[in-house]
């Protein structure tokens, strides 16, 4: 049977205080694998609907991109409009996460090269990051929707 080490351990969760850039790792990955699974699924959805010809892709359109004002709230097709307002909620989620990751990512390229490690630019730009995206995909929403 092996003797018990005397060696130290590594630290816990319990001693580690929870920081920007630890919520940032952490959030980067989610947002990568949401958009792995989720934004996956849409683009092959649309791709799909776009080499099926004209109806198909009027289908994906008017599943996607319907407009709020024409969904009916009453009867049998109100399943069918709340899953519109889903996959809405769902394109921009993808959207955030899209910039969320981009913004996390080009980050990582600046640590990447040994800028930004002191702990003020660590954690100014960990908590810059997330708030830029929201500003990022309100802004791309809102030339889609003026257009």
């Amino acid at each position: 049977m092996a003797k018990a080490s005397n060696r130290p351990m590594s630290p816990h969760l319990q001693i580690w205080r929870w920081g920007p850039g630890m919520l940032l790792s952490i959030l980067h990955r989610v947002t990568g694998s949401g958009l792995a699974t989720f934004g996956l699924g849409l683009l092959l959805w649309w791709l799909g609907a776009l080499a099926s010809g004209a109806d198909a892709y009027a289908v994906f359109q008017s599943w996607v991109w319907a407009d709020l004002s024409s969904l009916v709230w009453s009867g049998a097709d109100i399943i069918r409009s709340l899953i519109r307002v889903v996959l809405k909620v769902v394109v921009i989620g993808l959207t955030w996460s899209l910039f969320q990751h981009l913004l996390s990512g080009l980050r990582h390229f600046v640590l990447d090269i040994g800028a930004g490690y002191e702990l003020d630019t660590n954690n100014r730009t960990s908590a810059i990051l997330p708030v830029l995206a929201l500003l990022l995909t309100a802004g791309f929403w809102a030339l889609i929707i003026l257009r």
